[in-house]
């Protein structure tokens, strides 16, 4: 039975959530404020966290902070506040997979929960996995999953790394932000998100000289992305 644990200092969401995630078949661990959460995802190994930002004791920036420097790949999804721009992209600059805002709907909820679990059980070798791609100034190792930039280490979150082995394995061609959403993330048509956006904006962060004006990750109108090798 897939585990996932729940980090979730409100108690009446976090007994709708369980309920809801058992009767689809989950075994669920609930913790009530960040050092338990913490120390029950290094305790127990669970398969997904779900992690509320603004915790008790210790907040979801620091347990997601110190899983990822213990090099836990376990998918992470972070619940946010609604209007909380900054809170989403601080929380993938960490290394979360995904996020929903608060309030939600369960149906998304549960996809996002499924999408981030098909994911991590369909990851293996990539297509490429001892091939070193390169665009500009930056060169990817796919089978070591090290990116570097001017001969720099890069350190990308894990679904970041994904979505630019997705955007180079086109060649340049456009592909649309739905095709991204399937491939990275597993997301059916229904599915309505700015996620892709987000993680394109922090992948220029990161590996474009001037990310307000890139030069190789760069937007299609009404389209999707597309990366220019040269």
């Amino acid at each position: 039975m897939t585990r996932i644990l729940l980090i979730e200092d409100n108690r009446d969401l976090a007994y709708g959530l369980r309920n809801n995630l058992e009767i689809e078949g989950f075994s669920v661990e609930v913790c009530e404020d960040g050092r338990s959460g913490l120390e029950a995802a290094q305790r127990s190994q669970p398969q997904l966290v779900i992690l509320d930002l603004m915790l008790p004791e210790l907040d979801g920036f620091r347990v997601l902070r110190a899983l990822r420097e213990e090099k836990s790949r376990v998918p992470i999804l972070i619940l946010t506040a609604r209007g909380e721009e900054a809170d989403k992209v601080r929380g993938l600059r960490l290394g979360a997979d995904d996020y929903v805002t608060k309030p939600f709907g369960l149906l998304e909820l549960l996809a996002r929960v499924e999408a981030l679990l098909r994911r991590a059980q369909d990851a293996g070798p990539s297509e490429a996995a001892a091939a070193v791609l390169r665009f500009g100034d930056v060169v990817v190792d796919t089978s070591t999953r090290v990116v570097l930039r001017n001969g720099a280490a890069v350190e990308l979150a894990p679904k970041e790394f994904e979505l630019l082995i997705a955007l180079l394995r086109e060649k340049g061609a456009v592909i649309s932000r739905l095709d991204l959403m399937r491939q990275v993330w597993g997301y059916a048509d229904a599915v309505v998100t700015r996620t892709v956006d987000t993680h394109v904006a922090e992948l220029r962060r990161k590996l474009e000289a001037d990310p307000a004006v890139p030069r190789h990750i760069l937007t299609v109108r009404k389209i999707g992305y597309r990366l220019k090798i040269d």
